[in-house]
């Protein structure tokens, strides 16, 4: 399966019904929580497929079509069975500040002729034309953000990759996340970070100085846009390149909660994904491994004398007592790597 966007290019009646639909989607999700919540309390249980057809009928008065409406059901549906399961938190009611973006189409979708799809309730519906791959439509969801309509197709296919790298690359990295460096490769070679949030937040200030809240929502769409380019050519590179590639995984969410915005420029988490899914496309290992004391211990003889704390962080460059002289971020990745070849000896035998 494979996921392909499209702009859509509306008229404006079709636009004032999705704005409509959106209204009551979300209506219709706040009213499929709480129900479920407060019967919940009272020991009444829904199954799936009953909470479902739960209103069975509504599609006409509402004016949309019945698998959407069962769609949305389904979605709070499986919120509180993730609450349930201890799999996520309480799902939280939309509004101003939590909106619903999104309308989801269930059912298949029959092939785009040129540059036109059809969609239930829409009819034919123009979008910028862009190749898509060949294979069934199995479901698609219409998105609203700042910078218009966008309709994500679900499409049975297979990955169409090019195999630019060689078949025989023994290349084995260790990668330790960063900010000023995005990456740091074991083998010594380093990403710098293109700092795309730094780049526009003047003007975005400028926009939030102004009160314009559409302004506001474009730059924010375009910097998040900006650096998912740099993370797919950037994992594109290593997939390419390597045949093992171990990542430390750390505590984004805490260490973003101390640095703030240098560690959100990095946007680490998502380059952990796209490396991942396109390492199990080209038949290339992907590790995680857990980056404790990964920095403080010496890569040459174990012993734990390297920076530690806070106030460790200024030093970048650090002698152990064994005499080998270290680069904090590389020496970090080797360790990465060392750790990750013995679990995959440990998988493998």
């Amino acid at each position: 399966m494979i996921q392909r966007q499209i702009k859509l290019r509306l008229k404006p009646k079709q636009e004032a019904l999705l704005n409509d639909w959106l209204w009551q989607c979300t209506g219709l999700f706040n009213w499929a929580i709480r129900k479920i919540e407060l019967d919940a309390q009272g020991g009444v249980y829904y199954t799936k497929q009953g909470f479902q057809n739960i209103l069975a009928g509504h599609s006409r008065k509402m004016g949309m079509p019945s698998h959407t409406m069962q769609a949305m059901l389904t979605q709070a549906y499986i919120g509180w069975q993730r609450c349930f399961k201890k799999l996520a938190k309480k799902p939280r009611l939309k509004g101003m500040r939590n909106k619903l973006n999104s309308i989801p189409f269930p059912d298949p979708l029959k092939q785009p002729v040129q540059n036109k799809i059809k969609v239930p309730g829409l009819g034919q519906v123009r979008f910028h034309k862009q190749s898509l791959p060949d294979g069934k439509i199995k479901c698609g969801r219409i998105i609203k953000r700042a910078s218009g309509w966008y309709l994500a197709l679900t499409i049975d296919a297979e990955p169409n990759i090019k195999h630019t790298f060689k078949a025989k690359n023994n290349r084995v990295v260790g990668i330790d996340p960063g900010f000023k460096d995005v990456i740091a490769l074991s083998d010594g070679e380093k990403k710098k970070a293109t700092l795309e949030y730094n780049q526009g937040l003047q003007r975005l200030a400028q926009a939030q100085r102004g009160h314009d809240k559409k302004l506001v929502a474009r730059l924010h769409e375009r910097i998040a846009n900006r650096k998912k380019d740099r993370n797919h050519k950037l994992s594109r590179h290593l997939v390419e390149t390597c045949e093992l590639i171990a990542f430390s995984k750390d505590n984004i969410k805490g260490i973003q909660r101390k640095f703030g915005k240098s560690v959100a420029n990095a946007n680490i988490y998502q380059l952990r994904q796209m490396i991942d899914y396109k390492s199990s496309s080209c038949d290339r290992r992907y590790v995680e491994v857990d980056g404790k004391y990964s920095t403080m211990t010496c890569s040459a003889c174990g012993s734990r004398t390297g920076p530690t704390g806070i106030a460790g962080l200024r030093v970048r460059y650090w002698t152990c007592g064994c005499g080998t002289k270290h680069d904090r971020d590389i020496n970090a990745a080797i360790n990465t790597l060392n750790t990750a070849v013995g679990s995959t000896v440990e998988l493998a035998a």
